[in-house]
């Protein structure tokens, strides 16, 4: 046989290279550059502690600057169109929620599809919601709620941290599925909205369960029901909506990266397995536990099936009431 020369065996590995497909090039090389993860909101908010969380340890793992950056707007749709258009390589990561599948769908002119312009790469965290009410309301159980709420349709105000939020959708699948009215005040954030629950000018609402119990432990609220398929650790005593015969409103918020479509497969499981281990780690789950977020990592399978479902649900909602950001 006769012995390559240089020439050629340097022709041979470049024809090997030009017809690799991009995941087999990507498993040996990826990560050679800074990754970003986006967050689509604003500093202090949940997702964005857990991106903080994790980008170090991240970048320990990967051998690479991991930096994260806050493109806040338009109830998160900025953002996450800013990553759903960038090189699908790896580099950059959506920091996301299911807030993206509610926004996408309230805003006119979204330029991204959140079910297939994304490529799932793992469930981060879980964040639960209590539905509380004012002691000045009488109002002690959910079966109470909804006998008030269907003989005085209108008569009873709940409020939320704004149109399209969590809080605000979670309301309204509720009312859908107990079949009642009330009138929605939404606020400008958090902080005016918790002041005037706490304070009887609003009757009832959602709020984040670690932030309710505390309220509901000095007697300044009372909890109805927590919005998890199973009780929470952190209010064992309080029922689930399923419990006392309100079905399907499991409003669960959930945290969870992606990447653009068309990444590479090796370059995802590979994001997912650091990622994984990292939120395994005990002091992430303490950190994380604090700021009322329990760390749960999944399979890019497991979070597309979250993502299927939940998108459908949420826009059969809006459609339904009617719901707009524009």
């Amino acid at each position: 046989m006769k012995t390559m020369d240089r020439r050629q065996l340097l022709a041979l590995t470049a024809a090997v290279f030009a017809f690799a497909s991009p995941g087999v090039l990507a498993q040996g090389t990826y990560p050679t550059q800074t990754l970003k993860i986006i967050v689509p909101f604003t500093p202090g908010t949940g997702m964005d502690t857990i991106a903080r969380v994790v980008a170090p340890r991240l970048s320990e793992r990967l051998g690479q600057s991991v930096v994260v950056q806050n493109q806040p707007g338009a109830s998160g749709n900025i953002g996450a169109e800013a990553v759903a258009k960038s090189a699908p390589d790896g580099y950059t990561v959506l920091m996301g929620a299911n807030t993206m599948l509610m926004a996408s769908q309230m805003y006119k002119g979204v330029a991204f599809d959140p079910v297939k312009d994304f490529a799932p790469v793992s469930m981060a965290a879980y964040g639960s919601l209590m539905l509380v009410a004012n002691p000045k309301t009488g109002i002690k159980s959910l079966p109470e709620l909804v006998k008030q709420a269907q003989s005085r349709p209108g008569a009873i105000s709940f409020g939320s941290p704004g149109v399209g939020t969590p809080h605000h959708m979670a309301m309204e699948l509720f009312k859908l599925e107990s079949n009642t009215f009330m009138l929605h005040v939404p606020y400008r954030g958090s902080a005016g909205y918790t002041q005037d629950l706490l304070g009887g000018e609003l009757n009832v609402g959602f709020l984040p369960v670690h932030i309710a119990q505390g309220f509901v432990k000095n007697g300044r609220l009372n909890a109805l029901a927590v919005g998890s398929p199973k009780r929470h650790p952190v209010a064992p005593d309080v029922p689930t909506f399923d419990e006392v015969g309100v079905k399907r409103v499991d409003v669960d918020l959930w945290y969870a990266f992606f990447v653009p479509a068309k990444t590479p497969a090796a370059v995802v499981t590979r994001l997912n397995t650091e990622m994984a281990a990292i939120l395994r780690q005990t002091d992430v789950k303490d950190i994380l536990g604090k700021a009322g977020m329990d760390a749960v990592p999944s399979s890019p399978a497991e979070l597309s099936a979250i993502v299927a479902k939940d998108y459908p649900r949420w826009g059969a909602v809006i459609r339904t009431k009617q719901i707009s950001a524009d």
